[in-house]
């Protein structure tokens, strides 16, 4: 297959090498990444197979291309950061009704399919709590994290399609079809110090307005509070 694919007519084989292009791909590859995303996303709701399995082999191909995200190094590693992450103790702890209530909330509140309380390491995504992944999913690689974007900023971060945004487009998470909608509030001490998020996304676009926000806002302070007591930021 160069420019067309069988099935198709030929104005969908135009249009199809229209859209390969405007992602700066050939239709080859660009078929065979919507091919992968569609898989990961089977694999995900059938749990038949192992995702990271299927990932690994993936990025083993080269299926998603490899495209370079913009570093917040700096404000993921900074001493005071990392030690207002650690004096949590939450790192590598087991699931709490707690927290599991405040992302239930948020899930059910924005009607996402997915929610987490991310902890941003410096080389790893910890999930303290989630909703709508699987139950063995408590961490990730740093570059599969959207949320220390939101942790770097230290201010809520929202796509409404990350698909059409200019550096998420790039994520591998976006690109695999793990994530296409994001709203994300990061969790702040009263430093300003931000150790993670509380987020939900969606694999379809979403129309994000600012009661979504208001209320993802709310809900976060209440997951701060309980992490930080007095010591909790404001959003």
């Amino acid at each position: 297959m160069t420019g067309s694919l069988t099935g198709f007519d030929e104005w969908l084989n135009r249009l199809l090498e229209d859209c390969a292009r405007d992602a700066g791909e050939d239709v080859v590859s660009y078929v065979a990444r919507a091919v992968a995303s569609q898989m990961v996303a089977d694999l995900r709701r059938t749990e038949r197979a192992s995702i990271d399995e299927l990932m690994a082999r993936l990025n083993e191909c080269r299926v998603f291309a490899e495209t370079e995200m913009p570093s917040v190094e700096s404000e993921i590693t900074a001493p005071d950061r990392l030690q207002a992450l650690y004096a949590t103790g939450l790192l590598d702890s087991p699931p709490d009704e707690a927290y599991d209530r405040i992302t239930r909330a948020a899930a059910a509140a924005l009607d996402a399919p997915s929610a987490a309380m991310s902890l941003i390491d410096v080389d790893r995504q910890f999930f303290k709590s989630s909703v709508g992944m699987g139950d063995d999913e408590r961490q990730t690689p740093l570059d599969r994290s959207v949320c220390q974007y939101a942790v770097a900023n230290g201010s809520a971060l929202v796509l409404e399609d990350a698909r059409t945004d200019p550096v998420f487009r790039n994520h591998p998470a976006v690109r695999d079809g793990t994530m296409v909608a994001y709203l994300g509030i990061p969790l702040t001490d009263k430093d300003d110090n931000a150790v993670g998020t509380l987020c939900v996304f969606d694999v379809k676009p979403r129309l994000w307005g600012t009661g979504h926000v208001r209320i993802l806002s709310d809900l976060a302070q209440l997951a701060a509070e309980k992490m930080f007591g007095s010591r909790a930021g404001q959003q």
